[in-house]
């Protein structure tokens, strides 16, 4: 269940994030909301996680886990950059949460 519960915070961080650009600072109300309620889930979620698997290597997932789907959501809705490095190197991230998950002992 660790498993899931750290993809389960990967993804509402990628959901934080894109209420953050939203939020216009959070002087927008409802991506405001959305930010604030994704991060409480987020962190949530996390803390579940925690309670199974090492600091270290849940902590570097659910971060891998929100910038790869972050970088993702940007290139697919909001026409962000596709340039073949941009791939590679998000590939690499992909990478290292993939060897994280083998190495770790749980």
């Amino acid at each position: 269940m660790a498993w899931l519960f750290l993809f389960i915070a990967g993804i509402f961080e990628v959901v934080w994030a894109m209420g953050l650009k939203y939020s216009k600072g959070f002087t927008r109300l409802v991506p405001s909301i959305i930010t604030v309620g994704g991060m409480v889930v987020s962190f949530y979620f996390l803390s579940l996680a925690l309670q199974a698997l090492p600091i270290g290597t849940a902590y570097a997932i659910w971060t891998g886990i929100g910038a790869v789907g972050t970088v993702i959501f940007g290139m697919i809705f909001l026409k962000e950059s596709r340039d073949f490095r941009r791939i590679a190197f998000l590939t690499l991230i992909v990478a290292g949460i993939v060897g994280l998950k083998f190495v770790s002992p749980h």
